[in-house]
Formats: C-alpha cells, structure tokens, sequence
C-alpha cells in the first residue's frame, strides 16, 4: 500500500521550538517512529564506500612495480607528485613525507623548535599535533576552542605567550580554517613561526588562498582515511625554498640534494622518504579531488540549509575568511536539552538504527593522562621546572573546549560523497529522533 507522505514543513510545525523559516520541502512518511522504536530507518542505502580508486590507481602500481624503481632514490614519481601538488596549492615547493605526522615532525626541526621551547595548539585536534610537539621535548600549551567553529580561538593565544613560546600551530580541523588573519597577527608581534596542521585541509582556502601557505608551512595527511588517499603519506608546502630543502635534508638522513657527495650528510636526521608507490596512487587520486571536493561542498551547503532549522543541531560556522572548506568532516553540536535531555550516546545510537552514520567527534585531548606522565618523566623534569609545570595545569583549563567535547559530532567525508536525497534522509532521522525524544531517552 502506498504510504502517505508529510512534508518537512508539516513535521517541523510538530515539533514546539520549530522556526519558521524553512528550506523547500521535502517529504516524510506520516509514520515517523523512529527505528529504535520499532519503525522503519529514514535511510537503508550504504553510504559510499572508501577509497574511491578505478584502473588509473592500479595501473600506476602496476608501473612503479614493473619499473624496479620503488623509492625516490631513482624513481620519478614522488618528484612528478610534489611538483603537481605545489602547483594544485600554488606553494613554491613541496615535500613529501611517509606520513601527516612525520611532516609536521620535519617541520618542527626545519624551523629549529628545540627541548625546553614551548608551542600554542588547540585541544580539539587529533594527538598527532601534540605528539610532535612532545616528542621534540617541547611544551604543547592548549588555547581554548571557538565553540562556533570548532577551531582554536585566536582571541585567547596572545596570553599564553611567553619568553619560551617559540611557534603555534593552528589547525584546519575538519577541512575548515583557523582565524589566521588573528594568528598571524600574534605571531608577527611576537616573532613566532607558524606551522599550518592541514592534514584534513586539502583544498581549503583563507581570502582565496589555499591553506598552507599563509605560515612559515603547511603539513598535509594523505593517510587511509583522508579526501585524497594513498594508505599512509604527507607533505609540506612553503613559499620558503630554503625551508623546504632544510625539510629535504632532515627527512633523507641528512643529505642534501644538492651539491653534496651520496654519503655527505649536512645536520643529524632521519629517514621519512615517501615511496614511489604512494606517489603513484596519488598521482591518480588528485585527478578526482576536484570534483570529490565540490560535490562536498555542495552536500554540505545543502544539508547546513536542512539543519539549521532543527533546534538542539547546530553546525559548525566558518570564519568569514574561510573562502573555501574541504569538508573532511561535516561538524556539528548536539544540545541535549533541545532532545528532552537525553544523552549524546543515546542520541547517537538512535541516529545509527535510522541509517544515519553520525558519530562523536574528539574527546578532551588537554586532559589526557598520558601528557601528566610525559611530563614527569626525567626529559621533561629536567627541561621545565616543577614550578613550571605546576602552572602548566593550571593554564590548562579549557571549559569552551570541556563543553564542546561533550556535544561535538560529525559526519565523515564520505557522507558528502552521497546523492542529494541522503542530505534529506539524514534530517528526517534527526527529526523523526527530536520528535520522539522523550521516549527514546526513557527506553
């Protein structure tokens, strides 16, 4: 039998603190129950699978294989890669690393932070940026989020800054951008290198500028999960060609690629080389990033115009200079007291039976147990004394951050990669969810 239809309009009229403005219509089944409660789930199709790859990705593996020449060493690819992503970016140089962490590690050396310096990051962040930090014997001291926009506050870095500060680090969580008129303001003031994390930032721009070059730097993920892929890689981008040939010493063991013998070596390094193979792979992806990206962007427009109209869902803003936002995740907050009061979890776990792949975004990174061990182990001791320290706690009170931590969720990239109705079919669960709030906060 055919099933009645409402529209949005008439769901959202059901709803007490509903507002008036809405998008065009669309349409809901009469029966709403949500699938917890035993209805039908407001969608059923898969969400498009990840890594999107066709024969180009094979056929260049096929290639690196079949060439003998694996590593940078005396292949072609990872040189063909860095010059294409230097100029998708529009940076004077690019170096590749094995990964997004180890890029930012590079960067860290390249612009001399050493033990004993300290260096601003924010707290809603994957660990990665504060591991870098720690493992350089540097202080990462935490600036409080921006609850409207998910990324560091700017307006909160310039207190935090002391004779040891030495860098900042603000992140382009999610795909959007920092306030980096703001940052960079302090970091002139005070003399300051800048290390964009734009590991989920591909395309992102500030003013019409892509991200990564508005610092001293800028480190890019190419890991599993990320909007162009090859299983693990990274890079860094600069305007600066000294810094990135600095960059190239330290990820090759010390050598410098030019004018120095096979086995002359310039600084104490590593070795964090990218792989021909990775090149390869992608090569062939950044053919698609394009248009990954814009639909994306298109999704996440159209489902922003969906939620905002939900009260309790409030997505996450960009600044007025993000001019463009790659949209590795949609970001939103969760108010529970728009829900009759029930959990995120359970919230969470009422969204998945709908087919609605919502999940949790970061926890309270500022307040991990592992940092008060690092920092009381005999490295840090002798670096920073426990005066020092002891103020370090007390600085680290985050509360914008606590509360965003608790109410924070996001949709992954791969979402936005679906059809325009699956935008739709993700605000009816939403609504179908409030609707019933009570009930499924009692079950």
């Amino acid at each position: 039998m055919k099933t009645d239809r409402m529209s949005r309009r008439d769901l959202l009229a059901a709803l007490p603190a509903a507002g008036a403005a809405l998008a065009p219509p669309l349409a809901f089944t009469r029966d709403d129950k949500p699938a917890l409660l035993g209805g039908k789930p407001a969608r059923t199709d898969a969400i498009p699978s990840w890594p999107v790859f066709d024969r180009s990705e094979e056929d260049a593996l096929i290639n690196v294989v079949r060439s003998g020449k694996w590593g940078r060493g005396n292949g072609e690819q990872v040189n063909r890669f860095e010059a294409a992503y230097a100029r998708f970016t529009g940076a004077h140089g690019c170096l590749t690393t094995v990964n997004g962490t180890n890029a930012l590690y590079i960067s860290l050396n390249a612009l001399g932070i050493e033990p004993g310096d300290e260096v601003l990051v924010p707290p809603f962040t994957f660990v990665a940026t504060v591991n870098v930090v720690l493992r350089q014997h540097a202080l990462p001291v935490f600036v409080d989020s921006d609850l409207d926009t998910f990324q560091i506050d700017a307006r909160k870095i310039e207190p935090l800054v002391n004779e040891r500060t030495k860098a900042i680090i603000p992140v382009h969580l999610g795909g959007s951008t920092a306030d980096m008129d703001a940052v960079m303001a302090v970091a002139r003031k005070h003399k300051l290198v800048v290390i964009e994390d734009a590991c989920q930032a591909w395309v992102a721009q500030w003013r019409g500028r892509n991200v990564g070059r508005l610092g001293n730097c800028g480190c890019f993920s190419f890991q599993a999960s990320k909007n162009i892929n090859s299983g693990e890689g990274g890079a860094i981008i600069s305007d600066d060609g000294e810094f990135i040939e600095r960059c190239y010493g330290f990820h090759t063991q010390g050598r410098m690629r030019k004018g120095s013998a096979e086995f002359s070596y310039s600084m104490s390094a590593t070795n964090l080389r990218m792989t021909e193979f990775q090149a390869a792979v992608l090569l062939a992806q950044l053919n698609r990033l394009e248009a990954h990206s814009k639909k994306r962007e298109d999704n996440a427009a159209y489902l922003t115009s969906l939620l905002r109209e939900i009260p309790g869902i409030v997505p996450a803003r960009m600044y007025d200079g993000c001019t463009r936002n790659a949209y590795h995740l949609y970001m939103l907050r969760f108010e529970p007291e728009k829900f009759a009061g029930m959990t995120r979890a359970q919230f969470l776990k009422a969204l998945h039976a709908e087919g609605v792949p919502l999940s949790a975004g970061y926890g309270p990174l500022n307040r991990s147990a592992f940092l008060k061990t690092t920092l009381q182990s005999r490295g840090f001791r002798r670096l920073f004394s426990a005066e020092r320290i002891a103020r370090w706690e007390e600085q680290n009170q985050t509360p914008v951050n606590d509360r965003m931590t608790r109410e924070g969720c996001w949709f992954s990239q791969n979402c936005l990669l679906a059809e325009r109705s699956t935008m739709e079919q993700i605000a009816e669960g939403i609504l179908k969810v409030q609707k019933h709030a009570a009930e499924i906060a009692r079950a």
